[in-house]
């Protein structure tokens, strides 16, 4: 019978703790009468002159009570090892859920049902007269605390099993015979039963695969390594890991394999990344040792072979690359081997494409999950590690490469033909492959050109990781992580990159912009993202605010200059998503500022409605780029519909959330949004911004932008006011008349500020 939420909310742990004390109380006398044992008795009687049968029979007795005494110590010792941290993890567990549905639910209006089946669900009782209608926001959080409860009650099913398991073990079931199965910890026994099952490889049942699965899950992400590290050790090294991964993968994605074993195996893909990032980090006490990442390089381009007879083998990378998409790894773990790659595939861009099996279904291979291709082009795996591994992705593309033979070792004498990644992949020749197992590929002109953006994609993905400091797909709404310096500096290389010679965004997305076609967007949604992370630097580009207190950016500043920063917008945002991420970010960045000009302190001898009329212009200005960007998106290349930019806007909550919690930095120090909470506030701020972004455009004004642009313009006026009066409901020292004037000086800037910034992106593209 699984354990339930009832189960694990309401059982007496404190009897376990007994239980634990007792055992070592146990231990310790048990310790004492095996140390007297083995020092007294058997000391003696091995220095005794025995004759006729106590030369054998009493001294043999008295050997084997020594051993016996000393095994019931190992045993009682295995057994308190076990339920100590059995009872540690379980009661951090029910504390976790006891916090979900005492206090988190209870905050969200929302009430827990046990479903007697080990699982739970989350609803929103209805009250008399309620509609029972629920914001996307409201929806999202009923979803993550479900989650978040079944994942806690899943985590204590693994550890209650895994106790279980143990002590069974430890005791051996025979009354008459101590000492059997030891464990010096409960981690202990998990890596014996995960290697146990690991070592059937293919044959594990769907049942065992998900054990294992779990087992992975709740163990790789312990903070000193202990796990991960002797999960893989017990592997048999790194080609031993490979062969494993490359079994499992292909097994599970075989045409006759059923949904259950395609998802499970989907998961331990995500899991095995996330146990090998945690075993190859250099900061943890436990982690593997640094001749792991060099037989990888070694093995990256050597066949790899998991069957006796097996003809088709494919390299190593191809393999690793399906580990490598999950996990935050070590940079020096991970960029000797992207940086490995990288240069492998600028020499031959088909190395290892030539190399990938025939016959497959298009979705099959060492990539089950599927995401960015099937795995046989490790350079697009390789970029979605990086995606996911800010760190090593900030080295990657800061740092001067290091150059590699072709079997992983470092050329001491070789030279890179570039000074920095971001350069390599951005040049007219640098060619991307088509990532997928389908032999039709070519005869289907619209997979070829959605497979030859997989590598853009992930590249704009280690971009995000390398700007932001976060991995890419991360959804946390708390705070930002401040800019470094090095961060910073390549956002101004992208930015100068892209906007002095916007044609590169269009050839790494598969050529040049087609008329009837329109840009592909691989690469557009990433540049979004980076542009609302930098939002503060991107405002003071659009009139040259320099080093301006009222614009501030959080941590080391961009320096952006402002024709390629228009230049840039103006190509970034023809993408549904990207204009849907930049509006959002800079109206949350305008409301911070104009917030701060009301309702913080000033030594500026300015007007406020000056001021206020300057805290909207940047932002709006980005407003009438993004607009006339839209525009020439729907009606000169026909790329997108004003449904796909309104469907974008949908999810951007995160940052609003975002950069409100960034605040404003003033003399070093950070003030959020003037004493408001960030909830209500936030809602009011998506609010103005859903209606600013959505625009039904009738089918008569299709054939012309005007209207687009006109409504575009209404809406940025609108925001500046709506900003304005966000700031006022946190001021009462301000009279109607001047909170009229402040309105108004901000619609006035606004207005004038949107055309500006359409008429330099018209400017911009004739150029």
């Amino acid at each position: 019978m699984a354990l339930t939420l009832t189960d694990l909310i309401e059982v007496d742990l404190g009897k376990l703790g007994t239980a634990v004390a007792d055992w070592k109380k146990t231990v310790d006398g048990l310790k004492k009468a095996a140390d007297s044992a083995r020092q007294g008795m058997k000391t003696k009687a091995d220095r005794a002159r025995w004759a006729g049968v106590n030369a054998t029979v009493s001294r043999e007795f008295i050997g084997k009570t020594a051993k016996e005494i000393d095994d019931l110590h190992t045993e009682a010792n295995s057994i308190y090892q076990v339920l100590d941290d059995g009872h540690s993890e379980l009661t951090a567990l029910q504390k976790q859920l006891k916090q979900a549905v005492d206090g988190d639910a209870a905050k969200l209006g929302l009430r827990v049902e046990d479903n007697g089946d080990g699982t739970a669900r989350c609803f929103y009782p209805h009250v008399r007269g309620d509609t029972d209608e629920r914001t996307q926001e409201q929806l999202n959080a009923r979803q993550e605390l479900e989650e978040r409860i079944n994942g806690i009650l899943s985590h204590a099913r693994e550890m209650d099993s895994s106790v279980a398991r143990a002590l069974e073990k430890s005791h051996g079931n025979d009354k008459h015979n101590a000492g059997h199965a030891s464990y010096g910890s409960l981690n202990d026994a998990e890596v014996e039963r995960a290697l146990e099952l690991a070592r059937k490889r293919h044959d594990m049942s769907d049942a065992e695969l998900r054990e294992l699965n779990e087992l992975l899950r709740y163990n790789s992400a312990e903070k000193d390594g202990e796990f991960a590290t002797e999960f893989y050790k017990g592997l048999g090294g790194p080609e031993k890991a490979l062969q494993f991964y490359a079994d499992m993968a292909i097994n599970g994605t075989d045409p006759d394999a059923t949904k259950n074993r395609l998802a499970a195996v989907q998961d331990f893909q995500k899991v095995m990344g996330f146990t090998l990032a945690n075993a190859t980090n250099q900061d943890h006490k436990y982690h593997l040792p640094a001749s792991w990442g060099d037989e990888f390089r070694r093995l990256g381009t050597q066949p790899v072979g998991w069957e006796p007879g097996q003809w088709n083998k494919p390299y190593g990378y191809q393999i690793l690359g399906g580990l490598l998409r999950y996990g935050d790894y070590d940079p020096r773990f991970l960029n000797p081997i992207a940086e490995h790659i990288t240069q492998l595939h600028t020499k031959d861009p088909y190395y290892f494409v030539s190399n990938k099996p025939g016959g497959w279904p298009d979705n099959y291979g060492f990539n089950p999950a599927g995401g960015l291709g099937t795995g046989n082009e490790p350079i697009n795996s390789v970029l979605e590690a990086l995606g996911h591994s800010p760190r090593a992705a900030e080295q990657f593309f800061t740092q001067p490469p290091t150059a590699y033979n072709e079997d992983g070792t470092v050329d001491r004498n070789g030279t890179v033909d570039t000074t920095s990644y971001l350069d390599l992949f951005t040049r007219e020749d640098f060619e991307w492959t088509i990532d997928t197992n389908d032999n039709n590929v070519l005869i289907d002109e619209d997979k070829t050109k959605k497979a030859l953006t997989f590598g853009p994609q992930a590249l704009g993905h280690a971009l995000e990781a390398a700007t932001t400091g976060r991995p890419y797909d991360s959804d946390a709404d708390g705070d930002a992580i401040k800019h470094t310096a090095a961060r910073a500096g390549l956002v101004k290389q992208i930015v100068d990159k892209f906007g002095s010679n916007p044609e590169l965004i269009r050839h790494n997305e598969n050529g040049d912009i087609d008329e009837k076609t329109g840009p592909l967007y691989g690469l557009r949604g990433s540049l979004g993202e980076i542009t609302a992370e930098y939002m503060g630097d991107f405002q003071r580009a659009m009139y040259k605010e320099g080093d301006s207190d009222e614009f501030p950016t959080f941590g080391e500043p961009a320096t952006l200059d402002m024709n390629n920063t228009m230049r840039f917008l103006g190509e970034v945002g023809q993408d549904p998503d990207a204009y849907a991420t930049i509006t959002t970010a800079q109206q949350a960045y305008t409301a911070n500022v104009v917030d701060h000009v009301i309702n913080g302190r000033s030594e500026s001898t300015a007007s406020l409605d000056g001021r206020v009329g300057a805290a909207v212009a940047p932002g709006s200005a980005i407003a009438g780029i993004m607009d006339d960007a839209r525009a020439q998106a729907i009606y000169e290349y026909h790329a997108a519909s004003d449904k796909e930019y309104n469907e974008a806007a949908a999810d951007k909550q995160k940052w609003v959330d975002r950069i409100l919690s960034m605040g404003i930095e003033t003399a070093g120090e950070r003030v959020p949004v003037a004493g408001t909470a960030l909830g209500w506030i936030s809602e009011d701020i998506q609010e103005s911004i859903m209606k600013s972004i959505e625009k039904d455009t009738t089918p008569e004004a299709r054939t012309e932008a005007s209207l687009n642009y006109t409504r575009g313009r209404e809406a940025t006026i609108d925001a500046a006011a709506a900003a304005v009066d966000h700031a006022l409901r946190n001021n009462q020292d301000i009279s109607p008349d001047t909170a009229a004037d402040l309105r108004r000086a901000a619609q006035d800037r606004a207005g004038m500020a949107h055309s500006d910034g359409a008429h330099w992106k018209s400017e911009s593209s004739r150029r």
